[in-house]
């Protein structure tokens, strides 16, 4: 698939074998940890330019923007790349659940006991 994302990043990002970087969405104001969804060249790119988060659904095979169906909608505020350019940092601004179960964050329900 071709994509519109400026050839200067898209020379710099580091992808796994299926051409996807993990995002993390996190909220602006907060630092919360809202939830990983995958990229590929073309939802990055379209994240930078709709300011609204475009994911790639690994299972469904297909873009999907963060609250076209459930208005639990992420406003970009900021994107940034990490060291080794191989995972990306969305700053948002979300509007209801981030998790598809209905969660505020997908890292709620399940914390594991740390050992003593």
């Amino acid at each position: 698939m071709t994509s519109n994302l400026d050839p200067a990043i898209a020379a710099r990002l580091k992808r796994s074998p299926d051409g996807l970087v993990p995002a993390i969405a996190q909220q602006y104001d907060t630092g919360e940890v809202l939830m990983l969804g995958w990229m590929d060249d073309e939802a990055l790119h379209r994240t930078l330019t709709t300011g609204r988060c475009t994911y790639w659904s690994r299972s469904r095979r297909e873009y999907w923007v963060k609250g076209d169906t459930s208005g639990h909608v992420q406003h970009v505020k900021s994107v940034a790349l990490d060291c080794d350019a191989d995972t990306v940092l969305v700053k948002v601004d979300q509007v209801g659940a981030a998790c598809h179960t209905g969660a505020r964050t997908c890292f709620d329900e399940d914390v594991l006991p740390l050992g003593k």
